[in-house]
């Protein structure tokens, strides 16, 4: 027994056949069989169901397959080490990420990686949709919020925490705004680009003793759109309140452009992740650039 055929065990249950499995690995389907039956055999223990339509795996070779999935990632891991000395990195990284955090850091960061490490190629998408990886062979995505699909590994990079804010001549025109329910009266400009919350602005205060209470306020105004940037400028311009990013924002409230309001209030906090497939290993190269990419938010954390 070897860690070859290990990884031809695990090629096998990914695949769910060894007809694919062989043609991944280079080998004839009867030698693959026998390699696998040869691992059953040393190991003492069934590790397929084998039938005519499909196959699946023993409890043993569930079991197995934990840890051989593992090792599989350290012989990769042990192999890119040795290569990226050797060899340097090289190749292309595809990957998406927002547009606030592309147009703020994530261009910069990225450009400057790429200076540092001359034989990588990065192709960024700039776009807020939250796309399939997979489907469209991209290696990483940069992406706020909570991560839906298991299949994929989310790396957090950062809070990100929003903002109630609007200019300081809307309020010298409307008034004050000391509460939720005052919203109401307001034109409250929609970010319509999430899964939830575009017209029901949500936000937590502090009860009785040390426990959060969550309040919610449905809101209604005059425009409603799905890019931050075009809600920033309508609310420099006067035109209403906004609930966005405090990122996107963070400029102008320090020059006094914008100024919070609610500050009883606690806005909601989403998290900002490197998502990349759980299926594909990662990659030095890729590695590198999360952490580079970690840290360029970091670098910005007064901005979130």
């Amino acid at each position: 027994m070897n860690a070859a055929d290990l990884t031809l065990f695990v090629n096998v249950a990914d695949a769910g056949s060894f007809n694919k499995a062989a043609q991944q690995a280079g080998l004839s389907t009867p030698a693959l069989s026998k390699r696998i039956s040869k691992l059953e055999q040393d190991l003492g223990a069934q590790l397929i169901h084998r039938t005519t339509r499909r196959l699946s795996l023993t409890e043993a070779g569930e079991s197995l397959y934990v840890h051989a999935k593992n090792i599989e990632g350290q012989v990769s891991d042990a192999i890119a080490s040795v290569s990226a000395f050797s060899q340097g990195l090289t190749g292309t990284i595809k990957m998406s990420v927002p547009t606030i955090s592309g147009e703020l850091l994530l261009a910069e960061a990225v450009a400057e990686f790429c200076q540092k490490y001359p034989n990588i190629n990065v192709d960024m998408r700039l776009e807020n949709d939250f796309v399939d990886l997979v489907g469209e062979g991209l290696d990483l995505a940069i992406r706020t919020g909570k991560l839906e699909d298991s299949s994929l590994i989310a790396k957090p990079l950062i809070q990100s925490n929003w903002i109630v804010c609007c200019s300081p001549s809307y309020i010298e025109r409307h008034g004050e705004v000391r509460d939720l329910d005052a919203l109401k009266e307001h034109n409250c400009l929609a970010y319509t680009y999430q899964a939830q919350g575009s017209f029901d602005w949500r936000f937590t205060k502090q009860g009785v003793g040390q426990k959060r209470v969550e309040e919610s306020v449905r809101i209604s105004g005059s425009f409603a759109t799905n890019n931050a940037q075009a809600l920033r400028k309508a609310a420099l311009a006067g035109f209403g309140i906004v609930y966005v990013p405090r990122c996107c924002v963070y400029e102008d409230l320090q020059q006094g452009k914008l100024v919070a309001i609610l500050s009883d209030y606690q806005p909601r906090q989403l998290g900002v992740y490197a998502i990349y497939p759980f299926t594909k290993y990662l990659p030095e190269k890729l590695r590198l650039l999360i952490e580079h990419i970690k840290q360029a938010y970091q670098d910005k954390k007064e901005y979130f």
